[in-house]
């Protein structure tokens, strides 16, 4: 029995050093990072067991099965499914990997976002929570941050949570893990689509500070600078404006990337001072002052002086006045022409009727005079025959 057991060993020619060396040759080697193939073959209450190739099956913990909570494996993961995981941690004491799908969908998440914020896209994200700083909202999974000043709503930060905001990137930082965001700058944008500058707007002071007011202008803010209040001196905004004061302001710089609305009335004012002593004459002759505004930038685009421009635009107002007097004339002359035609028409119309009814008068009068004329000779010879009979009678 030994015997044939050691020509068995003999026979095979394979030892077991020689198996373990074979093993060591085809066993994969894995490192922490790597990504991999694996088929779930077993669901655990808190993960699931995972076959990558290796001598013991890897282990995946349901906290690293998602970006997103997960309350159950099966969420995420089935039975036989294949599919890709990082290699989270080195092999244990029992020799086993520990694997995550979490970090995959970050580095995706991550390079999905500096893609978007090298195209300068809008997106949408939804509130799930305010603090003290600003918004909190996940965009393709991860937290990102809106910081206050960067939210432009009307109603107060804690009320956002639940709402749908639009939104641009203003850092993108994976190493430092720093994802921050813009309200304001998304809606500036969209509004500055329907602006420029030297434009003329409605708006209500939303806030004041040291340093100048916030204006809204539909739903968008602007800054009306200290310094382009009035061109008279100014100590505080607060001595010209109150909240929920209504005012024309003009844009005199629009700056997407910053996502910044620069105002004016200093450049409003018929005069200066009268936004600190008649605001209402600034408010009428806003758009007035604003062309004014308008033909100095062309000046200054143009390279020409500003003297230059109003005795062009005078010009082209004198010719408009010509062209518009010229116009009223041939105007006047054509009327003129076409009451004349109409008086003629009318007038030859009455003589045409005139001239009928006279030659039916006429017509008239001469049947009535030669019905008469017939009449008076046919009445004389009746007469006369009438005579003659009674003339004859008596003769017999």
């Amino acid at each position: 029995m030994v015997n044939q057991q050691a020509n068995s060993t003999t026979d095979i020619g394979f030892t077991h050093e020689d198996f373990a060396a074979l093993l060591d040759k085809y066993d994969y080697h894995f490192s922490p990072g790597d990504i991999v193939a694996g088929t779930v073959f077993s669901m655990e209450p808190r993960g699931a067991l995972i076959d990558i190739g290796a001598k013991t099956a890897a282990y995946i913990p349901i906290q690293e099965m998602s970006i997103n909570r997960v309350d159950n494996p099966t969420e995420v993961l089935q039975a036989d499914e294949t599919r890709e995981f990082f290699i989270l941690t080195d092999e244990n004491e029992d020799g086993q990997l520990t694997l995550s799908i979490r970090r995959i969908e970050y580095m995706r998440a991550w390079e999905r976002v500096r893609q978007l914020q090298q195209e300068d896209a809008t997106v949408r994200s939804n509130v799930f929570a305010t603090n003290r700083g600003g918004a909190l909202v996940r965009i393709e999974g991860l937290r990102g941050f809106i910081p206050g000043s960067h939210i432009s709503a009307r109603e107060a930060k804690e009320d956002l949570v639940g709402e749908d905001l639009p939104l641009k990137f203003l850092e993108v930082d994976e190493e430092r893990n720093r994802l921050v965001l813009s309200h304001r700058r998304a809606l500036v944008e969209r509004k500055m689509n329907g602006l420029e500058v030297g434009q003329v707007v409605k708006g209500s002071v939303r806030g004041i500070k040291p340093y100048g007011a916030f204006i809204d202008i539909g739903g968008v803010s602007g800054l009306l600078h200290i310094s382009e209040i009035s061109h008279d001196h100014i100590d505080t905004p607060h001595s010209v404006f109150g909240v929920n004061d209504e005012l024309k302001v003009m844009i005199i710089d629009l700056d997407a990337e910053r996502g910044r609305i620069s105002l004016s009335t200093k450049q409003l004012e018929p005069e200066p001072g009268d936004m600190l002593k008649n605001r209402q004459i600034v408010f009428d002759k806003a758009e007035e002052m604003a062309e004014k505004y308008r033909q100095k930038l062309l000046a200054e685009a143009e390279g020409i002086s500003l003297e230059e421009v109003e005795a062009a635009a005078a010009e082209e107002a004198v010719e408009e006045e010509v062209v518009e007097a010229v116009e009223e004339e041939v105007a006047e002359a054509v009327e003129e022409e076409v009451a004349e035609a109409v008086e003629e028409e009318v007038a030859e119309a009455v003589e045409e009727e005139v001239v009928e009814a006279v030659e039916e008068e006429v017509v008239e009068a001469v049947e009535e005079e030669v019905a008469e004329a017939v009449e008076e000779p046919v009445t004389e010879i009746v007469e006369d025959s009438e005579e003659e009979m009674v003339g004859a009678g008596t003769e017999e």
